[in-house]
């Protein structure tokens, strides 16, 4: 009860927060089986995972766990960017990403009977695209719950609307600067790259806009409840 407490705005009542809950829940959902969809699809995971697979294989560390620790970090990331602390923000990133992180292994565990890496180029293409689209979509409607998020999604939601002027495109690119470095360090390190391919181009370049639609025409009645 005192975490439900915590979460809700002075301005939601009992009936939009629980509109809100139910929206959060789809979307965390929505989310953690997309990701999996494009891990699974072997096209290329958007970029925040293809940099946690690499991380998960340099250390020999179960996918979850490695997840989870990675949003701790940027968690920490994100207080710093918005100069202060921010209790709200830091433990709802928190929250978030526990149940998201675990979903993901397993969803993909559940997935891997499926073979969707052996199917056709073109087929695993579209797979992995429809992937995308559903990461974005889930990204979208969990950011307007205005509940919780994941500290990576925090990260470009504080650089769209606090320093670039609400652009969605510029925002999520922009917060793709540390898992493209890590990347590289992994691969510098291993000589191995893992988990990426043109699906992870395309969400590097395209994510952000297809969120920025999302927001106009998938569940138009969430709207954004920023303030820095």
């Amino acid at each position: 009860m005192v975490g439900i407490a915590f979460l809700m705005k002075k301005d939601i009542d009992l009936g939009k927060f629980k509109i809100r809950l139910g929206y959060l829940i789809f979307a965390i959902i929505l989310d953690a089986f997309s990701n999996a969809v494009m891990i699974d699809s072997n096209m290329g995971s958007a970029v925040w995972m293809s940099s946690a697979v690499n991380i998960s294989a340099f250390l020999h560390s179960p996918y979850g766990t490695t997840l989870f620790v990675y949003a701790v970090l940027v968690t920490i990331a994100n207080q710093i960017l918005l100069r202060k602390f921010d209790g709200h923000i830091f433990i709802s990133n928190l929250l978030f990403s526990f149940p998201f992180s675990y979903l993901v292994g397993i969803f993909s565990n559940v997935l891997n009977p499926l073979g969707l890496n052996q199917l056709p180029l073109l087929m695993r293409l579209m797979v992995n695209i429809l992937g995308l689209i559903g990461v974005s979509i889930g990204t979208s409607i969990y950011q307007r719950c205005n509940l919780i998020q994941h500290p990576n999604d925090e990260l470009a939601y504080l650089l769209r609307f606090k320093y670039l002027h609400g652009s969605a495109g510029w925002g999520q690119l922009l917060s793709y600067t540390p898992p493209v470095v890590i990347m590289i360090i992994c691969f510098v390190l291993t000589g191995n790259i893992l988990s990426v391919g043109i699906g992870t181009i395309l969400a590097m370049f395209f994510q952000g806009v297809i969120i920025g639609i999302s927001d106009k025409i998938v569940v138009p009645s969430l709207k954004h409840h920023y303030s820095f």
